[in-house]
C-alpha cells in the first residue's frame, strides 16, 4: 500500500471521524450488521435514532428472531425501503438457527445470510471483525474515481476494475486494512462529497488526479436524482404508515383515505402484499406480517 494515500487518510480519519455508536469499541457485530443494512441509501442522521431504538429492543439476533417479522417492519419506521427490515429479520433467524445466535465472522458465512450482498458481507467482516476486504460503497467509489481515476464520478454500476483497484490499495495488515476501509468511506461522506466537495480540507489533495487535471466536469450519462413525490414508493409508504401506527389489523377504508388515486393505491397495496410487507386477512382487513 502506497503511504502517499494511507498515512494522510488514516491521520485525517483519526482527527475527524464521526462518533457513531456502531464504531464504538463496545459495538457488537450485530450492531454493525444492523447499521450497514439501515445505512443503505439512507443518511446517518435518519438512521441513528432508529438504530438506537432497534438495538435497545433487539440487542442480539435471537431477540429479533423471536418476534414476528411485522414488528421489524413497524420498528423500521420511515427509513424507507422497508424490505430491508424483512431481510434483517430473516438474517436474525438464520443467525440464530445456523450460528447459535452469534453473527458469523467468516466472509462466506456472512454472504450466505438472507439479503446480505457482497458489499454488506465485506463491510461487516471488515468493521466488526477487523478483516482485510475491499469495501466499496458509493462514497469509496467516488473517492477512488477522483483520487486515482481523475474523473468526477465513478461508473453507474460497479466494475471489476474498481474492485481490483480497491483490493490493490488494501494494507496487508488486516486491522489496518479495516481502518483504511472506514477511513476512505468517511472521507467520501464528509469531504469528497458528490455535489460540493470540500477539496481544501482533503488530506490527499496534492495527490488527487482529478484535482491535478483541473477538476474536469462529469461527461457520462445524466445523473438524475430519484423522485419521490407522487410515486408508487410514496404511496406504499403512506399505506405502511397506517399499519405501523395501528395496534392491530385495519379496515380497507383506513388505507383508502391516505391516497386519492385508486388505481395507483391498489397497485401499491398489491406490491406490498407480494413483497411480504402486508398480510391480507380473510375478513378483508390488512395487517403487518406475523
Amino acid at each position: 500500500m502506497n503511504s502517499t494515500y494511507l498515512d494522510p487518510i488514516l491521520g485525517w480519519y483519526e482527527a475527524n471521524a464521526r462518533d457513531l455508536p456502531w464504531r464504538a469499541d463496545d459495538a457488537t457485530p450485530w450492531g454493525v450488521l444492523v447499521s450497514e443494512i439501515m445505512l443503505q441509501q439512507t443518511p446517518v442522521a435518519r438512521v441513528l435514532p432508529v438504530w438506537q431504538t432497534w438495538m435497545r429492543r433487539w440487542p442480539t439476533p435471537p431477540d429479533l428472531a423471536a418476534e414476528p417479522s411485522g414488528e421489524a417492519v413497524r420498528a423500521w419506521g420511515r427509513l424507507g425501503y422497508p424490505r430491508r427490515a424483512l431481510r434483517l429479520h430473516e438474517s436474525a433467524r438464520a443467525i440464530t438457527e445456523r450460528h447459535g445466535g452469534a453473527v458469523p465472522s467468516a466472509h462466506e458465512d456472512l454472504l450466505a445470510l438472507p439479503g446480505i450482498g457482497s458489499y454488506t458481507a465485506a463491510a461487516v467482516a471488515s468493521f466488526a471483525f477487523r478483516q482485510r476486504h475491499a469495501v466499496l460503497d458509493t462514497n469509496v467509489r467516488r473517492v477512488l474515481a477522483r483520487l486515482l481515476g481523475g474523473v468526477e464520478y465513478p461508473p453507474k454500476s460497479q466494475t471489476r476494475a474498481e474492485v481490483r483497484l480497491a483490493e490493490s490499495l488494501l494494507p496487508l495488515d488486516p486491522p489496518t486494512a479495516a481502518r483504511w476501509a472506514v477511513a476512505v468511506m468517511e472521507l467520501g461522506a464528509l469531504v469528497c462529497t458528490a455535489r460540493t466537495p470540500r477539496c481544501a480540507d482533503c488530506p490527499v489533495i496534492a495527490s488527487c488526479a482529478w484535482q491535478r487535471a483541473g477538476r474536469p466536469a462529469y461527461e457520462g450519462p445524466p445523473r438524475r436524482g430519484q423522485t419521490y413525490a407522487g410515486t408508487d414508493r410514496q404511496c406504499r409508504g403512506r399505506l405502511l404508515a397506517v399499519l405501523r401506527d395501528a395496534e392491530g389489523p385495519v379496515e380497507k377504508p383506513a388505507l383508502d383515505v391516505v391516497w386519492s388515486d385508486a388505481v395507483q393505491r391498489e397497485r401499491a397495496l398489491d406490491a406490498l402484499v407480494a413483497d411480504g410487507l402486508v398480510d391480507p386477512l380473510q375478513d378483508g382487513r390488512y395487517a403487518l406480517p406475523m
